[in-house]
């Protein structure tokens, strides 16, 4: 009784600690920010939109967002066009345009000594958020649209290429290491697949589940990339923070054997929140909210009844991976990639994909093999109780911080 209480403490404390630890974070490479440039002979005009979450991050201590004046000096620090190897002098003051609800929108003009090999610098956000991407549409000065994508690695646009959009050129290992890159840099995602190691006991259950969760995203990354389906985004982020907290929360069930009290308390989480939308402090839909709160106690009592779950199991991580997929279309499609390579794209993404999962569950149960084969490893209900905790408290707090209107 004493070890079982213990175990308990130090399940909280690591909760509590997972959940100080996710306040400041990011869950995943989320940090965006837009630009339309139009080039006319030696004029260059630039639209810069930046989402009033990435514009708090230049907000000082107790302000919501930053002035129109700090946001304008800050851009006007990051952002420049050289023609020549020759910088480009700014033809009128930067402004702020008028923008839809949630973003905000700034005009750049400048004039050039020349109208030849005319490249865009973007330095903005990047040395805040590291894994910021700007999506970029460059209207050239023979007519030609080019749609880039700026990175940390990748922060100067040339347009002497005739317009080439360097994505479209792209390769199948391209879209590969995409794929790799989106599973590598996304934690909501890792700490989904390391809670599917967590519910694995045996090597079966460990391929049944990850069997479940790749059918799912492949079919719904299909679905979205090709047009047939496009949900809204906000919401697939907040539903792929619900399925880590659920893979924690079964975790938790299967160890206390209390499915009943447990499968309630996250179902009426579920519908107060649904009433929360109609008071409209929740911008979840509704119907979303009173289906999740449904499906989610009817899974943990499932779970927490059954002897032998993994077949279960295979049917419930493909529905979660029909939500991861949708994760990663989302993505994917804010980079505007061509149609023509579609076949390709889905292939190498997915392919990518796949690659960084399997290498991640690799190394998870190859370290716990390590561990055991070395004898450090800890018993296992310690091991499940705080890796549960954990998952329960990001999963908690992402999903409430991707709901609530703040």
């Amino acid at each position: 009784m004493q070890g079982s209480k213990c175990r308990w403490w130090l399940a909280l404390l690591m909760a509590a600690c997972a959940a100080l630890c996710a306040l400041p974070a990011s869950a995943h490479t989320k940090s965006t920010t837009y630009s339309s440039w139009q080039i006319q002979g030696q004029d260059v005009r630039g639209a810069f939109t930046v989402p009033m979450l990435e514009a708090a991050r230049l907000a000082h201590p107790g302000e919501e967002q930053p002035s129109n004046e700090v946001l304008v000096a800050y851009l006007d620090r990051n952002l420049g066009v050289t023609a020549a190897d020759e910088p480009c002098k700014a033809a009128a003051p930067p402004h702020a345009l008028a923008a839809s609800t949630q973003f905000r929108r700034f005009e750049f003009t400048y004039r050039c000594g020349s109208g030849r090999d005319i490249t865009l610098q973007n330095n903005a956000f990047f040395e805040l958020v590291p894994t910021h991407v700007s999506l970029a549409q460059i209207e050239t000065a023979d007519g030609a649209f080019i749609e880039q994508l700026f990175t940390v690695d990748n922060k100067s646009v040339s347009t002497a290429a005739g317009g080439e959009n360097q994505m479209r050129s792209a390769g199948l290992l391209q879209y590969v290491g995409m794929g790799i890159n989106h599973i590598l840099t996304g934690v909501d995602h890792m700490s989904f697949l390391v809670g599917l190691v967590l519910i694995s006991r045996r090597l079966r259950d460990l391929v049944y589940v990850i069997t479940g969760f790749t059918l799912g995203h492949s079919i719904t990354l299909a679905l979205a990339v090709t047009g047939i389906l496009r949900p809204h985004a906000e919401y697939i982020d907040a539903l792929v923070a619900l399925t880590i907290a659920l893979i924690g929360v079964e975790n938790i069930v299967v160890a206390t054997r209390q499915p009943l009290r447990i499968a309630l308390a996250v179902g009426g989480v579920l519908m107060l929140m649904a009433l929360g939308n109609i008071a409209g402090i929740v911008k979840l839909p509704l119907l979303l909210l009173i289906g999740a709160g449904i499906f989610s106690a009817n899974y943990l009592m499932l779970s927490g009844h059954l002897r032998d779950a993994a077949r279960l199991r295979l049917v419930v991580t493909l529905v979660f991976g029909l939500i991861h997929g949708f994760g990663f279309a989302a993505d994917l499609l804010e980079m505007k990639l061509p149609v023509e390579k579609l076949v390709q794209i889905l292939l190498g993404f997915n392919l990518g994909v796949e690659i960084g999962q399997l290498s991640l569950v690799l190394v998870v149960t190859g370290i716990v093999a390590l561990l055991v084969r070395m004898k450090l490893r800890l018993p296992r209900p310690v091991v499940v109780d705080v890796a549960a905790a954990s998952l329960v408290a990001l999963g908690t707090y992402w999903f409430f911080a991707r709901s609530v209107v703040l």
